[in-house]
């Protein structure tokens, strides 16, 4: 049976502002009147891609059979109603569950210059297919921070980062799937930090199975950095995730700029990732540390509207 339009509209409604109306799907449907199709389909109806809608789906019927009722205000958010809990892999080392400023940067010399300005977290997102050129670039990168007080991440070139002695690597969702298993052994073997980038409940519950450092959450925002597979997911999807995943440190990531810290820092998340707000900025050294000055500003604060309560009708 299809669920009626009746039930998925009272479902989805409490939670309208999760939804992108632009890409919603209002003849989402499934196969009975149960808790999990009532669910499926007023995630679709809130503009959540099929993936997603299924994990919100699972997860609300899991909810229910554990409380014992149906509770239309309630989105899940408990990591066992998604299975977070059934992980078996080994976890990687841990790294600050507040990561700071933190930000993306194209060449050594940048993450030398960001590193000397105090940013707590850099970076290096090197573009190139000449190994040698990566190697010696990676190498720079790790000599640039030695120091510091700035964690380093490679983005992409994980060999070249455990060969160099890097903090830490950053992967796409794309890359982390593609990996072998062997490859992924080896990055644990290494004592090397895994952060990885991540899009929606799906990528996450799959990028938390192999229990990595911290995970990145986005786009935030409209961003013309990267194609994005998926539309920008809002303040109030990022709180969402955020109550999910909160035993991870977090990072906000895509669009970001200084007047959207404190919505950001209210979604609970403990750092957030910029570039063009870095290396567009006319002294980046000063952008630098106006973002740390007004992060630690909006963190400092009490009253997070978005994080307080399971139950607030987003």
């Amino acid at each position: 049976m299809t669920p009626s339009h009746e039930r998925v509209q009272a479902l989805a409604q409490p939670h309208a502002a999760l939804g992108l109306p632009s890409h919603a799907d209002p003849h989402a449907s499934a196969s009975d009147d149960g808790v999990r199709a009532i669910a499926h389909a007023a995630a679709r109806r809130l503009g959540f891609i099929e993936a997603d809608a299924a994990c919100i789906a699972a997860a609300w019927a899991r909810q229910t059979e554990r409380t014992g009722g149906f509770d239309p205000l309630c989105w899940p958010s408990e990591p066992t109603d998604f299975g977070l809990a059934d992980a078996q892999a080994p976890a990687f080392p841990a790294c600050p569950h507040e990561l700071g400023v933190y930000a993306v940067l194209p060449d050594a010399a940048w993450v030398r210059r960001m590193a000397v300005a105090g940013l707590p977290t850099v970076q290096l997102r090197f573009k190139s297919s000449d190994r040698s050129a990566i190697r010696a670039e990676v190498a720079a990168a790790v000599a640039a921070v030695q120091g510091t007080g700035s964690l380093l991440f490679i983005n992409d070139h994980w060999r070249e980062a455990i060969d160099a002695g890097a903090y830490g690597v950053h992967l796409g969702q794309e890359d982390l799937d593609a990996l072998p298993a062997e490859a992924l052994t080896a990055l644990r073997a290494s004592g090397v930090r895994l952060g990885v980038s991540t899009h929606g409940y799906a990528e996450m519950l799959r990028a938390a199975a192999v229990r990595p450092s911290y995970l990145a959450l986005g786009a935030v925002f409209p961003t013309t950095l990267k194609a994005m597979a998926t539309p920008p997911q809002g303040l109030a999807r990022l709180a969402a995730y955020a109550r999910l995943m909160r035993d991870w440190p977090l990072v906000a990531i895509g669009g970001i700029a200084l007047e959207h810290l404190p919505a950001v820092a209210a979604t609970g998340v403990g750092s957030f990732a910029v570039v063009r707000a870095i290396t567009g900025a006319a002294d980046p050294e000063a952008a630098a540390r106006g973002l740390v000055e007004a992060w630690n500003a909006a963190r400092a604060k009490k009253c997070p509207p978005f994080a307080e309560s399971p139950k607030n009708s987003l």
